[in-house]
């Protein structure tokens, strides 16, 4: 398959499932600025499949998930690569996960991938495809953790007034690097709900993206990141409004502590003209916990209509805020426990909408122990 003709957006114009079409990153390109480059152990270059990530799953009874070739004809349908380090993803990967949720099935129980990456000292490549049929409903769990250097490109397709849910947990070792884009494609009155939470590895940037085929179609994606010293945390999004009377929300929060965590958030929305009675905003709040740290967060609203129902987007990131500090203290509460109560207030807001008990656990856990440090 060869380079798309569509453009994706006037801010990303080139689709191609060929690693060829894509020149090798250089770091002076818009999309790959903020990306620590010499830390990718080569997987923007298109470095040898020689390493493996396990996949495991428990499937909910009414949803079938199966391990399949890269011939499999479901694969692709959703997504075409937007950058050299995705297309060599689809040019590498051997075996893909499938998880089909039937016609009309409410899944009674969460779906989880298990993701185990075992030597990061070789590049592994992967592909995952969620398919919702009309009217069903699922949620699914992304669960990455181990070491690993490793790159993949999840779709999910969620057909006419299906639900789905999606919670992508990446707690990595320390000397993990990922990149991994993620692009859901909504039909009509369809609904996604995308819940990021980034925590561990060396380097992670993550894509997530959507577009919409029909009216109705509804997303909300949501994020939350812990950053530590020397940790490069990356999340690009893109929504591409591109039929009418659609909605999407986008917030994502982030703390920062050590010296060099880097968090990058780039938030890009463009309501096309043909994107008339589009509802959506975007929100980028950071907290940061000590001296050293490097926060950048750039929002980007493209419209090309005038015939929207709303449109916003806003950024911001401070310190601890030391009158909170002080009137937590004033009654008798220890410096450090008011710096928790804090951070997890900012925090907390978007964590108690993940609908899983034993993930909302799991990042809550994995905070507590980030602030112990």
């Amino acid at each position: 398959m060869g380079l798309d003709s569509r453009p994706l957006s006037t801010l990303h114009e080139r689709s191609s499932y060929e690693v060829a079409d894509f020149e090798v990153p250089t770091g002076r390109e818009e999309e790959w600025r903020f990306t620590p480059l010499r830390r990718l152990r080569n997987l923007h270059k298109g470095a040898e499949a020689l390493g493996k990530v396990i996949v495991e799953f428990d499937a909910a009874p009414e949803v079938k998930v199966e391990r399949v070739g890269r011939d499999d004809p479901r694969l692709g349908r959703a997504y075409t690569p937007g950058d050299r380090a995705s297309a060599q993803a689809w040019a590498s990967f051997t075996e893909a996960t499938v998880v089909t949720v039937p016609k009309e099935a409410v899944a009674s129980v969460p779906t989880v991938l298990r993701l185990r990456g075992e030597d990061a000292g070789q590049a592994a490549y992967g592909h995952t495809t969620v398919i919702v049929e009309p009217f069903g409903q699922a949620t699914v769990v992304l669960d990455h953790r181990g070491s690993a250097t490793y790159a993949d490109n999840v779709e999910f397709v969620v057909g006419d007034g299906a639900r789905l849910s999606v919670i992508s947990l990446q707690d990595w070792d320390d000397d993990a690097v990922h990149l991994s884009h993620q692009h859901a494609r909504l039909s009509r009155d369809a609904r996604f709900t995308s819940f990021v939470v980034s925590l561990g590895g060396d380097v992670v940037r993550l894509a997530p993206t959507v577009s919409y085929d029909a009216p109705g179609g509804d997303a909300e994606l949501y994020g939350v990141y812990f950053v530590d010293a020397g940790q490069h945390l990356e999340h690009r999004l893109l929504v591409d409004h591109t039929v009418p009377h659609c909605r999407s929300r986008v917030d994502y929060r982030g703390a920062l502590q050590g010296t060099d965590a880097h968090a990058v958030w780039i938030g890009d929305v463009i309501i096309r003209a043909e994107g008339e009675g589009t509802d959506t905003y975007e929100y980028n709040r950071n907290l940061v916990l000590s001296d050293g740290t490097r926060v950048d967060s750039v929002p980007n609203l493209e419209i090309l209509t005038g015939e929207v129902v709303g449109a916003g987007h806003a950024s911001a990131s401070g310190r601890l805020d030391d009158e909170h500090l002080f009137y937590l203290q004033a009654r008798g509460i220890s410096h450090d426990e008011a710096r928790r109560m804090v951070v997890r207030g900012f925090l907390g807001q978007l964590i108690e909408r993940i609908e899983v008990p034993e993930v909302r656990d799991q990042v809550i856990t994995a905070i507590e122990a980030e602030l112990d440090r």
